[in-house]
């Protein structure tokens, strides 16, 4: 089989799965319905009930099916979009679809490590699995040559470079804000730990998501071949993923909960990653 159809097959098989998966989370519903439990650290905890979130805390189920309809949605038909712009060997195009299959990787990796364990439990596993191969076929193979000759204009480069550390920087502090609190007035642990074992989100976030916004950031301000190469695709992926966050705080807002600061923050994000995503892919001399 060939390279391109390697990456051809792996990603048909992302799109079923991925389908499956948060197919179930927004049209699955069964179950006896809200129930509370008391977790480790003496907090009362309403869980959802329903559907593969079931066991899950209620307000942390509402988010996993908002951001489920992005998946479905949003993210999945790009994801095909992207493989047929990506077939002619578009460089540009590969980076694309490279951002979409990123943000697949990123969501089961969360979906794996902090989603109660239920029936789709496997495909979660296949989907992190699928998706970071996938991403590094997309990835291998592009030279510093290409990279280098692939933007004719500096400006956006500058312009991406300077975003990326700041979101790096912006999120950090929103999650330093959840953590830092507790552990200054000896409380410990966070209202938003629930009956969960540790804060994944934030964890990840701030080990390995949010320094690698800032790396990234600064690498592609002084164009240096990693950061021509990881530059577009972290925009792509930041891009579904904060539309996936807006969803979210909708979802959150809707059940009653409390959306701020996110609500502030976010959708700027949103709208900045898009706009750095499409003026760096448009200034290719091969644009999408």
């Amino acid at each position: 089989m060939s390279y391109q159809r390697w990456i051809t097959a792996l990603i048909l098989v992302i799109v079923v799965l991925a389908a499956a998966a948060s197919g179930a989370g927004v049209f699955l519903d069964h179950g006896p319905g809200p129930a509370e439990h008391r977790s480790v650290h003496g907090q009362e905890v309403m869980l959802h009930g329903r559907g593969p979130y079931r066991h899950m805390s209620a307000e942390v189920a509402v988010q996993g099916v908002a951001q489920d309809y992005v998946t479905l949605f949003v993210a999945l038909p790009l994801l095909v979009v992207g493989l047929a712009l990506a077939r002619n060997g578009s460089v540009s195009a590969r980076l694309f679809l490279a951002g979409i299959t990123a943000y697949v990787f990123v969501t089961y990796l969360f979906y794996l490590t902090m989603g109660a364990y239920n029936a789709l439990f496997l495909v979660y596993a296949a989907l992190l699995g699928l998706s970071f191969f996938t991403l590094f076929l997309l990835l291998y193979g592009i030279t510093a040559s290409e990279l280098q000759h692939l933007y004719i204009e500096r400006k956006p480069l500058r312009l991406a470079g300077g975003f990326l550390v700041l979101n790096g920087l912006a999120i950090a502090l929103m999650w330093l804000g959840v953590v830092v609190p507790p552990l200054l007035d000896g409380s410990i642990y966070p209202v938003e730990l629930q009956h969960y074992t540790t804060l994944i989100v934030q964890g990840l976030d701030l080990g390995l998501l949010l320094p690698l916004s800032v790396v990234i950031g600064v690498l592609l301000w002084k164009r240096t071949p990693i950061g021509l190469l990881l530059g577009p695709v972290y925009l792509v992926f930041l891009s579904i993923l904060m539309l996936a966050l807006i969803a979210k705080i909708v979802a959150i807002g809707l059940a009653g909960g409390e959306i701020m600061p996110p609500i502030v923050i976010i959708p700027p994000i949103t709208v900045v990653a898009a706009y750095c995503s499409a003026r760096l892919l448009r200034s290719t001399p091969e644009a999408l």
